[in-house]
């Protein structure tokens, strides 16, 4: 029998394994957490406090001697009210961030509670046939290809550098080069063709993987957002050599889909890789809907998606899918004398640019368990119905221009100067109403640039958003309107 000293107690380690410690600290947790949630819909979505508040607050030394579990928890909670953003609240919609769902937030404590390292079968049996199946399953709700291989990664940034590394092998492989071996010094250059609605992580994972940014080429797209096939065609046929092609699943303002079914086959016929990012609008699959709106999206060669958006998992879960297992194993794999091959099973380490990794596989697992097919996909046209609602609702308000209504889940307005004549004046107009509205604490949103203009977006993908929340947003940005102007 072992005896372990813990600041201000003895706790004896044997069969029990100090359950006393762990079980009063686990609960003074859930406490926090709960009283949290319960808050979400009476809380300010805005944080109340500020850097510099908060550097106080938590900068209280790293004393020799230890603090009691109950008590850092306690105080880490105090000294962090008010900083926290709401963005798990129903009435946050700035970037694209979900909430989540029950089952989902469950099973990821637990995958903190069982810590494992989920990169190897050998590691964590159970982490990886859960990966396994969730995997499956994702591949299954999207209507992707089901030999298609995945990966769990920490986010989309993280889903298109493995899919980008994925790409690279393989039209590097078929100009008759081995990048993993060689690397890319002396490599035929590698072009990505991508539209200029593009994510910045796309040009980051570029970054990543030695392809650089001057490899990329923007495409124009028209008023709605989309690419056109002339535009793809012209910029296929202007070059030649290895080539990427990145098309958009929803870009980030107003939700706009490319044509997958025109452009895909142009860009396979010129031997062009088709990688999608889908980071939120990948989820229209599974809609009844909006799926039309992605039609062809099947046909690419890999997708980049989010967990964390709207299947509504905690943070920390982006997911990669790629048509070409074995470009995309050989882009991932390593082998050393020490790691124990899974053998039958899936080791995540083939698939994924990490080497420690948490099992992210139990909350996707846990989020689709509990939605079911038809959960998810009222969900997702629930997010979408709601998004029309706000961007209409606020659109109609006197000083407003609605600059995109929704065809997904992403809207823009603008707020016009009533005493403004010039796009700057409405520009930083819009800015302060912005700025507004969310030190009110209603709701929560973010400013953007939309062909040259500042505008508000609204995005929704949040499971918690409901009627009641979209109209108190309504109703809050009205009242903030009128104590604008009526100031000014």
């Amino acid at each position: 029998m072992l005896r372990v000293r813990f600041p201000d107690t003895i706790q004896v380690k044997s069969e029990g394994i100090i359950v006393s410690l762990e079980s009063a600290v686990l609960v003074r947790a859930c406490e926090h957490a709960t009283a949290y949630l319960q808050g979400l819909d009476t809380r300010s979505v805005a944080t109340t406090v500020g850097l510099v508040e908060l550097r106080k607050r938590l900068n209280v030394g790293l004393g020799a001697e230890g603090t009691p579990p109950e008590t850092v928890i306690d105080e880490l909670v105090a000294a962090t009210a008010g900083g926290q953003l709401g963005s798990a609240s129903g009435r946050f919609f700035a970037w694209v961030i979900g909430g989540a769902l029950p089952s989902a937030l469950a099973a990821d404590w637990l995958a903190s509670t069982w810590d494992v390292n989920a990169t190897m079968y050998a590691c964590g049996p159970a982490a990886a046939v859960t990966e396994e199946i969730a995997g499956e399953w994702i591949k299954d709700v999207l209507d992707l290809p089901r030999d298609a291989s995945f990966a769990f990664t920490t986010g989309c940034q993280l889903a298109h550098m493995t899919c980008l590394a994925a790409a690279r092998h393989a039209v590097l492989d078929r100009a008759g080069w081995d990048v993993e071996l060689d690397g890319l010094v002396g490599a035929p250059p590698v072009r990505v063709l991508a539209t200029e609605e593009r994510h910045g992580s796309i040009e980051r994972a570029l970054r990543f993987l030695g392809l650089g940014t001057r490899s990329l080429i923007p495409l124009a797209t028209g008023d709605d957002g989309r690419l056109r096939a002339n535009v793809l065609s012209d910029a296929l046929a202007a070059g030649t050599g290895p080539t990427i092609v990145v098309l958009d699943a929803a870009d980030l303002n107003i939700g706009a889909c490319d044509p997958f079914a025109e452009l895909i086959p142009l860009a396979r016929h010129a031997g062009a890789w088709v990688h999608v990012d889908g980071a939120f609008g990948l989820w229209a699959r599974a809609s009844r809907e909006h799926r039309h709106l992605v039609d062809g999206v099947e046909l690419a060669d890999s997708w980049a998606t989010d967990a964390h958006k709207w299947l509504n998992t905690p943070q920390d879960n982006g997911i990669a899918i790629v048509r070409d297992r074995a470009a995309h194993r050989a882009a991932m794999t390593l082998a050393a004398h020490y790691l124990v091959a899974g053998g039958e099973a899936r080791d995540a380490i083939d698939w994924t640019p990490d080497w420690t990794r948490r099992a992210r596989g139990y909350a996707v697992y846990a989020a689709l368990r509990e939605l079911g097919r038809d959960g998810l996909a009222a969900m997702i046209d629930g997010c979408c119905r709601h998004a029309s609602a706000l961007a209409w609702g606020i659109g109609d308000l006197d000083g407003v221009e609605l600059v995109a209504a929704p065809t997904l889940n992403q809207g823009l307005v603008r707020f016009l100067d009533p005493h403004g004549r010039l796009d700057v004046d409405h520009d930083r107009h819009t800015d302060a109403v912005i700025s507004a509205i969310n030190s009110e604490g209603t709701a929560f949103f973010s400013g953007t640039l939309w062909r040259g203009r500042r505008a508000m977006r609204i995005s929704v993908v949040n499971w918690r958003t409901s009627d009641d929340d979209v109209r108190a947003t309504v109703d809050a940005v009205e009242r903030v309107l009128s104590q604008i102007n009526s100031t000014s």
